[in-house]
């Protein structure tokens, strides 16, 4: 196996990190738009070489696939740039995953009621060329996407026989502090992503509403607020509608009433994309600005703090999971949550990466190396809910970062 990653920023920096103790591939070619960062990520290990590429350009992409013999792309770019990555590895022959899906595009009559163009829609209506070509692009292969969805297949084959929900439930206690020890706002993910899946219309799955748009609609942002209590210390943390992938993903490949996906943003979170979107700085068209063409939303990213950047002035744990109710294998009512906990203490002392890059990108690495195993296996355009969840689940577990689970009361 022979791995291009493209973006080597928090992630993909965290990818290579994981990915040096592992002997599954061949060899990764560790490529960014900018060759200092690229350099920077290959020094962890002597089958890592930097490249550089330029991920809005499809042929880019394609031609570096090809200089390299590479079999399988890594995508850990911000996802504005999916579709020019997808294609360049299909491009390419090579195989595909990614963390995060095609992007969406609000319903042009009813923003906040119909799903318009979903997450992921881009890249299913390719999905036959892919199966043609034998290449398999496996989609939403992070912690959220990814890891959920690997919890809602192991729930569905072991725990539930019949499921009511499918809730996605992520929540952390995580706190970055200045040089004086100030809680300060820094966001511990890519800003550009944050404010794309948290200020757009929230979509969540109903099966009685299949015969209207595949069952699937919108609310307005931060919608149903919901207080949930986290494991391992991080306790209850009010979480809202958000847009992600899990929705659109879970209901292809598993029986589902309901599923949803929400996150513990915080209040002054919240307040400040309000703020953002009331003036307009969450836009991504350009404007001009003193001769100059910008993003407003390029320009908030670049004035906070990188996240891959904050890990030594955060402190606190991470919580990614989901929730489960319906029927258990037993015919009893069931209400489980299946979790995965990251403390930044321990991903900054093994690793050197803050706790959130981390556990986005332990998961893409652990479904490479099934795929070079051969225990995962297939074609077309799939996400992670059509594999068997069980060697998924011992191999997280062999990383050395259990996943675990726990009865929730109704």
């Amino acid at each position: 196996m022979k791995i291009l990653l493209i973006g080597a920023g928090g992630v993909g920096g965290a990818f290579a990190a994981i990915a040096a103790r592992r002997d599954f591939f061949e060899a990764i070619v560790i490529a960014d738009y900018d060759p200092v960062r690229a350099e920077k990520a290959a020094v962890a290990d002597d089958r890592f070489t930097a490249a550089q590429v330029d991920a809005s350009s499809q042929a880019s992409v394609e031609a570096l696939c090809r200089e390299h013999g590479i079999t399988h792309v890594m995508n850990a770019v911000d996802p504005v740039f999916n579709m020019p990555v997808f294609e360049g590895a299909l491009a390419a022959g090579a195989d595909y995953v990614d963390m995060a899906m095609s992007l969406s595009r609000p319903h042009p009559d009813a923003p906040y009621a119909r799903a318009g163009v979903k997450l992921g829609d881009e890249q299913f209506a390719q999905a036959g060329q892919w199966e043609q070509a034998g290449r398999l692009a496996l989609v939403g292969m992070g912690v959220e996407p990814g890891l959920s969805d690997v919890f809602a297949r192991y729930a569905a084959d072991h725990l539930f026989s019949d499921i009511d929900e499918l809730g996605t439930r992520d929540g952390a206690n995580l706190v970055v502090t200045d040089d004086d020890g100030n809680e300060i706002f820094a966001p511990s993910f890519s800003m550009w992503t944050t404010i794309e899946e948290c200020l757009n219309p929230p979509v969540i799955y109903e099966k009685a509403r299949a015969e209207v748009d595949g069952g699937w609609f919108t609310t307005p942002p931060f919608s149903e607020p919901e207080v949930f209590d986290f494991p391992e210390g991080i306790g209850p943390v009010e979480c809202v509608n958000v847009e992600h992938e899990e929705v659109l993903l879970m209901p292809r490949w598993i029986d589902c009433k309901r599923a949803t996906f929400k996150y513990g943003l915080g209040d002054e979170f919240i307040n400040i994309l309000k703020v953002l979107h009331t003036l307009g700085l969450d836009r991504t068209d350009k404007v001009r600005v003193k001769g100059v063409e910008v993003s407003p939303r390029d320009v908030v990213a670049a004035v906070l703090p990188d996240p891959a950047t904050v890990g030594p002035r955060m402190k606190g744990k991470t919580c990614a999971g989901l929730w489960v109710t319906g029927t258990g294998k037993d015919g009893e009512p069931r209400s489980t949550y299946l979790y995965h906990v990251v403390d930044n203490e321990w991903t900054m002392q093994e690793y050197g990466h803050q706790c959130v890059v981390w556990q986005t990108a332990i998961n893409p690495v652990v479904a490479l190396e099934l795929l070079a195993r051969g225990t995962w296996s297939g074609s077309g355009v799939l996400g992670p809910e059509a594999f068997d969840a069980v060697p998924f689940l011992d191999l997280l577990t062999e990383y050395g970062s259990p996943w675990g689970f726990q009865e929730v009361a109704s």
